[in-house]
């Protein structure tokens, strides 16, 4: 069992947890961008200092880059936790998220719940769950032309034309395998009940810090996941007379030329998540899930 990391700073004025917090809505949710208002005024009638805005504002980001702020609260799905933890990550701000959209797989309380848990944040009594993060970079010619911080998954695969591609796989610059297949799936633990799940890849526990390698459709080629060290490092090189595609946590497609490589290894950085349930809510979790996808609308 994870070990429980408990946050119980004394602050000079008596109080336990954070001081300095940023609210972020997703903007199109408009439940989300109005309960926002009412989070804002409820931290700062208990004294702390908050900063409100979508993740896409800029002096949201450059206040979370120069660490001026303890902690982020996000609004919305998972989608909107995603891009909190391309911002936060990095910059070791941990995160809170409350569930305005349908799965909230990453999200820890729901929005009528939200009071009760901001009180419980003020008191100190909460803990810091770790996830693993990726860092990904796409080499060209000796020249890396762009390097990302993932939290889910960074996948290569073909684009609009239905064709697999081939991809010559490396682990610890050792040779793994050549595949035809529609993509790879390079995967964090976090990772693994997203995209890699669909792929038919296994699911691991959010505290493991290991890669999990899936490939997606493959043609007469290993079919099974892999899951290799925290400390190994997996590179996919793109051989392709046609379209094949980068995508980091589902963002917009970055267009492959061939020979091109996607190196992926451990991030320095890791997410934090502010957790009020015992560190087995994974699992307790993760029937209903199953049992029930949201995102189809039918409930049973």
């Amino acid at each position: 069992m994870q070990d429980k990391l408990v946050y119980n700073i004394v602050m000079p004025d008596g109080v336990r947890g954070f001081q300095k917090i940023a609210v972020a809505p997703h903007p199109e949710i408009l439940v989300a961008v109005e309960e926002t208002e009412h989070i804002v005024s409820f931290l700062s009638e208990h004294g702390i200092r908050v900063f409100s805005g979508v993740l896409d504002d800029e002096q949201l980001r450059k206040n979370i880059n120069k660490g001026e702020f303890d902690l982020l609260i996000a609004l919305g799905g998972d989608g909107t936790m995603l891009r909190a933890g391309h911002l936060c990550g990095p910059n070791d701000v941990p995160i809170l998220g409350i569930n305005m959209g349908r799965f909230g797989f990453l999200m820890e309380i729901r929005q009528d719940g939200w009071r009760d848990a901001l009180q419980r944040l003020l008191n100190g009594d909460f803990w810091l769950e770790k996830r693993m993060m990726l860092s990904a970079e796409q080499v060209r010619n000796d020249k890396v032309l762009g390097k990302w911080d993932v939290v889910n998954e960074t996948v290569v695969s073909r684009g609009s034309f239905v064709r697999p591609v081939q991809m010559k796989v490396n682990v610890d610059d050792r040779f793994l395998a050549t595949y035809v297949a529609d993509g790879m799936i390079a995967s964090t633990p976090t990772g693994s009940t997203a995209y890699a799940l669909a792929a038919g890849g296994p699911i691991l526990p959010p505290e493991l810090r290991t890669i999990l390698l899936v490939p997606i459709a493959p043609h007469l080629s290993i079919d099974r996941g892999i899951v290799l060290a925290e400390g190994s490092s997996v590179a996919i090189q793109v051989h392709t007379n046609h379209q094949a595609v980068l995508s980091i946590d589902g963002q917009p497609p970055i267009d492959l030329e061939d020979g091109d490589c996607v190196n992926v290894r451990a991030s320095n950085h890791s997410l934090q998540f502010v957790r009020f349930q015992d560190p087995g809510y994974f699992y307790r979790n993760l029937t209903p899930h199953m049992n029930q996808n949201p995102s189809t609308g039918i409930t049973r």
